[in-house]
This record gives C-alpha cells, structure tokens and sequence, in this order.
C-alpha cells in the first residue's frame, strides 16, 4: 500500500495527462497515453478533438497532424465518438466482437435485419461511403428518445454495427463520417481473448489517469496498478506504477487552458477529491441560470485549477474575444503573466489577436 499526499497525487495526474512542463512531441504520443481523444463539434473556441492535443504540445502542434495520424498512419483510429491509439485495438475489437446489446438496440436490430444486410452489402460493395450516400431500407424506425437521430436510419444503424465490429470509421470529410466494413479495416488486427482484453483496457485507463478510485464507474481500473491511500480522502486508490516511479523526476508545473471534453476533465468525484474542483459545464443550462458562461475553459496552473475562460474565437471579425477570466481564488501577479501569455499563445495558434473585455 502506497501512502501519497494530496500534492503528490496531483501531480500523478496532472503528469499523466501531459499537463506539466515535460511536454509531448506529437499528436501520436498524445494519442497513446491519454488513450482517447474526445471529438465534438462545439467550437467556441475550437473543437475538443484540436484544443486537447493543442492543450499538451502547444506550438508544434497543427491540426493536420490528427487527420494524418488517423487518415495516412492509422496510428489513431475513430470508435464511438473518441480518436484511440491504434495499440488499444486488439483489446477494443476483441470487446466489440463480445458485445451482447440490451434488449431495446437488440429488438431493434432484430426487426431491421433486412436493413442491417443491406447496409453491410452496400459497404462491402461500394465502400468506402458517407451515412447520406446509404439508402434507408429500415423496416422499423428508432424512437431516438434522446435527440440524436433524424429520421434517416442509416446513422443509427452504422452506429450500432460500430460497436460490434461489423463497420468503422476510415476518415472524415468535414464533420461527415465516412464508414467502410470492419472486416476490411480491421483485417490485421490481431484479436486478443476477451477477458485479457478487459485488463489490458483497464491498465490503459490506469495509464492515462495516473491515479483513480479503486471503485469507480468514471475511470473503472479494476485492480490495475498498486493501491494507495491519499492524505485527506477515505477512497481506496490505485496508482500507476511507472507514475510513482516517476514522482522524483519533476519537471513542474505549466498553465494549461482545458476543452470542456477533456478526459482530464470527465472524473468529475476525482476532480472534487483531488483538486477541490466542482466544474459544472453549463453548456446545456438556460442563459439566465449560467454563472460563468456556455462554455468555459478551465484553467490549470501547475496542479491547481485556478479559474475558467471564457471566450469565444469571432470569426467575422477574426479575434478572439476573452469575455471574461473567471478566478476561483486570488492569482499571484506571476501567474497573471503566464495566463496572460497562455490565452496569447492560443490565440496566436488559432492565427488571430487576442480582444479583451475592458
């Protein structure tokens, strides 16, 4: 059992989500410790599958770079919403293969299975093809309860047979998804056994948090990694090894300007208990109930998150237009300077002067 303090955890996290001083050297290397890459279309700024590796390599980072590291190296490939290392993929294809759906997506397949079998012959004919180039055949509609589906079937139904293997993502064509077989994409993927390949996820989340609760349905680790207690918290932990290993060898601090999806971001109990940290995205609140804006970045400074940004890139007037800095307690005039630089540097990446609110 490893006693750590509350810092020490900190830093553990902070670190294996390459927040600190020892930046990374390309979106690949982003790719293959974080796991996965959140992509989403908000664009206040700019979307969450650019500002995340932006966040960790800073300048030498361009967004070409991802479309070529999914596209041309096939380092990363697109599952369920998430760019993943492609090293995740004999585990992940293994648990997709597995997958059993619950009895709501089962009746629904089951009752479009003509459908299903004309999606996967057009794909094996045609393909590579968008959702739009895909004709509906369904016998059954999808209710779409939670709004994410038009009438059109063909998305829904690609997206179902994604997560079993049957059809993947090759590339994207603006935010369009062009889909092809699985069979075709997957064809040298070496499938593992399904219960190994629940460890070898496991021990990857481990990786990429640095340290998580040992019972926990936002990073669930199982028992990878070695226990540890935290000085503060009465949650049993589980550390990254090579994390604790790495605990002398400290590069510092940095601030870092977080997209609303980033996974830093998605454990939102561990956020509480390490960092004293309840964000609460209000993206999704009525304007006259939002406190700090519809989407505010949060700001790291070292293993501290001091305050939100909120500010939006115009692009008629090509600025970006800092609304407001939102700080959660007093900021030393020192990391006033590297916030400062910070929103400049993004703004300087995004290619437009910074506009601030007198």
């Amino acid at each position: 059992m490893h006693h750590l303090s509350r810092e020490q955890a900190r830093r553990i996290a902070v670190r294996a989500q390459l927040l600190d001083a020892d930046r990374p050297g390309d979106v690949v290397e982003v790719g293959e410790q974080l796991c996965a890459i959140k992509i989403d279309p908000t664009a206040t700024i700019a979307p969450a599958e650019q500002t995340i590796p932006f966040s960790r390599i800073g300048w030498g980072y361009e967004p070409g770079q991802l479309a070529k590291a999914v596209e041309d190296d096939r380092a990363l490939f697109e599952f369920d919403g998430q760019f993943h290392a492609a090293s995740l993929l004999p585990a992940m294809l293994a648990l997709m293969r597995a997958r059993v759906f619950r009895a709501q997506a089962a009746g629904w397949l089951e009752a479009n299975a003509r459908f299903r079998a004309d999606v996967l012959s057009r794909l094996r004919a045609d393909g590579p093809l968008a959702a739009a180039q895909i004709d509906d055949s369904s016998q059954v509609a999808h209710g779409d309860e939670g709004g994410w589906y038009g009438s059109n079937q063909v998305p829904r139904m690609l997206d179902l047979l994604s997560y079993v293997g049957e059809a993947a993502v090759v590339r994207r064509e603006g935010r369009q998804r062009v889909w092809d077989l699985g069979e075709r994409v997957y064809a040298d993927v070496a499938v593992i056994d399904p219960d190994d390949a629940a460890h070898v996820l496991e021990r990857r989340r481990l990786q990429a948090a640095g340290i998580a609760r040992q019972k926990s349905r936002w990073t669930p680790v199982g028992t990878a990694g070695e226990a540890a207690t935290v000085e503060g918290s009465s949650w049993t932990w589980r550390v990254d090894p090579d994390a604790l290993e790495a605990l002398d060898d400290d590069p510092g601090g940095r601030v870092a300007i977080l997209n609303p999806y980033d996974g830093m971001l998605f454990d939102r109990p561990r956020l509480v208990e390490l960092f004293e940290f309840e964000y609460v995205l209000e993206q999704f609140k009525p304007k006259a109930q939002r406190r700090y804006g519809y989407f505010t970045h949060p700001i790291l400074v070292g293993d501290r998150f001091v305050g939100l940004l909120d500010a939006e890139l115009d692009k008629k007037k090509e600025n970006l237009v800092v609304a407001a800095v939102h700080e959660l307690g007093e900021l030393e005039p020192e990391e006033r300077e590297m916030l400062d630089a910070e929103i400049d540097d993004l703004a300087a990446w995004l290619g437009v002067p910074v506009q601030r609110a007198r």
